[in-house]
């Protein structure tokens, strides 16, 4: 069954690369290195993220190949 990354580690790790996204643009737009590096950081942390809750259980299962013979 496909789920398409509708689980809570797919939309936990989406949120936080998201979110960093956003502040490191509004830190480039108002001139903040600061800000900019922050939202920098919140991107592998939220890839951190979403593999910690896929390995709890909260993540699709892994593709497993089938064989239709």
């Amino acid at each position: 069954m496909a789920h398409h990354g509708n689980t809570p580690a797919a939309w936990t790790g989406v949120t936080i690369i998201l979110v960093g996204f956003a502040v490191g643009g509004i830190g480039l737009v108002v001139g903040s290195w600061l800000l900019f590096w922050i939202g920098v950081a919140l991107w592998p942390l939220g890839v951190v993220a979403g593999k910690v809750m896929q390995k709890m259980g909260m993540g699709a299962e892994p593709h497993r190949a089938t064989s239709d013979r």
